[in-house]
This record gives C-alpha cells, sequence and structure tokens, in this order.
C-alpha cells in the first residue's frame, strides 16, 4: 500500500462509513486508486463455468451498486468483477445508518436493503462498459414486489446482454423473507424461471447462486441437489451471515449482514461442505473474510475455483487485489501447482472437521 492510498484511507475512515463509500466511488470516477491492470500468468489464468479469467481474484457485489466505475475497476487487478445488486424499479433501501464499520475486527456491518437506482440506468452504464473486462451483474428483487422470483427474471433479460455473468442473490439477509426463497422448492422454480429468461437472450451467459453462510447441512445439501437438477453454472458462498459469535458485544444487537475477518472460517467451512455435496461437479466461488494471499489460496484448497473479497478494500484499498493475485501465484508455484484448477479442493478435508 503507498503513501498516498494510506492517507486516502485514513481520511475516508474518519467520515461516516455510506459517506466514505460514496467518496470512494467519486474518486474513481477521476481516476484516483491503483491501476495495476491485468495481473495474470500461466497459473493465475483460469476459466469459470466458461469464462477466460486472468486471475481468479474477483470483487463481490455491493461495492459498485449502480455500476458506475466499471472502467476503474476492470483497471483494478481484477479477475472478474460483480456489480450490482439491479432490482427492476428503484428502491431507497433501508433508513440511514446503514453501515457500520468493525474497525478493530476489519469488519462490517451492512442493512442496505438493496438500495439502487434500478435496471434502467444500471443497463445504460453496462452497455458502455469495457470489452476486455469479465463483468457480472448481482440480480435482485424489489422489497415491495408481488413476485420476487420474476423480478430476478426481468433484471437479467433487460441487462443479460451486456452480461458475462449473472447472479441469483437470494441469500442478503436485509431484504424481509428473501432468504426464504433458498428453501429447496422454492429455489428449484426461482432458478428455472432466471435459466429461461437467461436462454431467451442472443447470448449464452453462466447464472450463477449465491447463498448464505447460516445454512445448515441440510440446507447445504438442498442447494446442491438444486444446483445439479437445474445445471446452474457456479455457486458462490457467501453472502453476510447474521451471526455475531465472533465479535465483541457491543456490536451483537447491530441489525443487518456482517462480513470481514470474522466470517472468514463460518464461510470457508459451508464452501467446503458445499463442495462435498456437490462431488465438484459445479464450480464454487469462494468469498467472506479474504484480506490475503493465504485466505484466498485457503479458500481455493478449500474447494473454490475462484474467489471474491470487498470489505478487506475498506481496510486495505485497492492495492490489495494486486497483492493477492500475486500472491496467490507464488504459493501456487511453491506447492507444485500448475495453475489454479489443479490446487482446487486440494485442502477441503481440513474444513470439514
Amino acid at each position: 500500500m503507498s503513501v498516498i492510498e494510506k492517507l486516502g484511507l485514513a481520511a475516508l475512515h474518519r467520515l461516516d462509513p455510506e459517506t466514505a463509500h460514496g467518496l470512494s466511488i467519486k474518486a474513481l470516477k477521476l481516476g484516483l486508486g491503483a491501476a495495476p491492470g491485468p495481473v495474470t500468468s500461466p497459473r493465475l489464468h483460469t476459466q469459470l463455468a466458461g469464462l477466460d479469467l486472468p486471475n481468479p481474484v474477483g470483487l463481490a457485489a455491493g461495492y459498485d451498486k449502480n455500476a458506475e466505475v466499471l472502467g476503474p475497476l476492470s483497471r483494478a487487478g481484477f479477475g472478474f468483477v460483480e456489480v450490482g445488486a439491479a432490482t427492476p424499479r428503484p428502491q431507497q433501501g433501508n433508513p440511514k445508518p446503514r453501515l457500520f464499520r468493525l474497525t478493530e475486527h476489519h469488519a462490517a456491518i451492512n442493512r442496505f436493503g438493496f438500495n439502487n437506482e434500478g435496471m434502467e440506468p444500471i443497463e445504460r452504464r453496462l452497455s458502455q462498459r469495457p470489452r476486455d473486462a469479465v463483468i457480472g451483474l448481482n440480480l435482485g428483487a424489489n422489497k415491495d414486489s408481488s413476485d420476487r422470483p420474476a423480478d430476478f427474471a426481468t433484471v437479467l433479460s433487460h441487462c443479460g446482454p451486456h452480461l458475462d455473468f449473472a447472479t441469483v442473490n437470494v441469500s442478503s439477509p436485509n431484504t424481509e423473507k428473501l432468504r426464504d426463497l433458498q428453501g429447496k422448492a422454492a429455489l428449484s422454480a426461482l432458478l428455472t424461471g432466471v435459466l429461461a429468461a437467461r436462454d431467451g437472450l442472443s447470448r449464452h451467459i453462466p447464472v450463477f447462486l449465491k447463498i448464505a453462510p447460516d445454512l445448515t447441512e441440510d440446507e447445504i445439501r438442498d442447494v446442491a441437489e438444486v444446483a445439479l437438477e437445474t445445471g446452474i453454472d457456479a455457486i458462490i458462498a457467501t453472502n453476510t451471515t447474521l451471526s455475531r459469535d465472533d465479535v465483541h458485544e457491543r456490536h451483537r444487537d447491530v441489525a443487518g449482514g456482517l462480513s470481514g475477518k470474522p466470517l472468514f472460517e463460518r464461510a470457508t467451512r459451508v464452501l467446503a461442505r458445499l463442495s462435498m455435496a456437490t462431488e465438484g461437479r459445479v464450480p464454487l466461488i469462494g468469498v467472506g473474510g479474504i484480506s490475503s494471499a493465504d485466505e484466498a489460496y485457503a479458500k481455493i484448497r478449500a474447494g473454490a475455483s475462484a474467489v471474491q473479497l470487498y470489505t478487506a478494500l475498506v481496510y486495505h484499498g485497492l492495492s490489495l487485489v494486486q497483492e493477492i493475485a500475486q500472491g496467490l501465484d507464488q504459493r501456487l508455484q511453491r506447492d507444485g501447482f500448475a495453475n489454479v484448477s489443479e490446487a482446487v479442493g486440494t485442502g477441503r478435508d481440513e474444513w470439514l472437521t
């Protein structure tokens, strides 16, 4: 991390978290921030659900909610970028304050509630996207929708022509009853509708499913069965957690989803169990608590074909992306792996105990 980046982060941390978030987007629009361009090597270059990735380190959804800084993010060293979530109609989200830093834990709690400008302006920005990047959209449903499953398909049909992948997000804890769609019957029906919308696009794109880290063993098996039955292209494990097991007591009553370092172990165990349940037949993307190359590598060895991060950038800046990608390359070389795929799942059993 450069001195300038350290000073910038220190200044942002003196502000309200949501204000700081908005200013970081404005800074990227002005050309400020790390921009190493593609970070890749023969070892890092990988395939994920048919996507050609320069490296397996992606940006998780939630940072660029309205697809405002696609260009700068595509030059920040990520192998792929996910923006959104987008809903059919604009919505304000939940009342403020709704974003909280847990600095001592390198974590955050958010209860945004799918605040976004709606699919129309997001689609316009996606139509002007960089063509040399891998960009996906997180699909959401309006809080007051009478047919939430249809909302996911609507956003995909509208924005799909400009995407490389789309993610069905049924795991945000901040929209009432949204997680109910993770039940086996509801999830199967939802994914069937979304995949039908995908098949109506002029170009085939992979569709991913993002799940919560708070699922039981039976629920993990149900997700695996639905994924295999519907032919979903990949699963993102995981979203934020409602658990407060690993944070100080003063944070226990803050409503919202917890992300960052305290989520790492919980999310990685779900990832490993999902890898076992799917028998390696569905690619997995590991998310939750990654802030170093070691943690990204642990996700890969637990069963992930790629990883995503977001909260760690709040504490380490965009230069972390390049550091993690280069660190992964070194670890793959150290352990004798010719590429990412050779390392996937090689340490899974460590997370199943």
